[in-house]
């Protein structure tokens, strides 16, 4: 699977593919581990365990992805 973003100014061909793609590979890895450690902290502390799980796609996907240019 390729994560395909057009229309960005980062690059001289304007679409970004490479960066997009290993960001959705990292956020999936990130996930893997991350939301099932939430779920089971949800039940006794709700804010820490809604931080928990959407940590991979507020921090991860978006750092990595910006990270890399083409």
């Amino acid at each position: 699977m390729f994560c395909v973003q057009c229309g960005t100014r980062a690059n001289p061909c304007r679409c970004k593919v490479v960066g997009p793609t290993l960001g959705f590979v990292a956020f999936c890895a990130a996930a893997i581990v991350e939301w099932p450690i939430g779920a089971l902290i949800y039940p006794f502390r709700r804010l820490k365990g809604r931080r928990i799980m959407g940590h991979p796609a507020r921090v991860i996907y978006p750092s990595v992805a910006t990270s890399i240019p083409i």
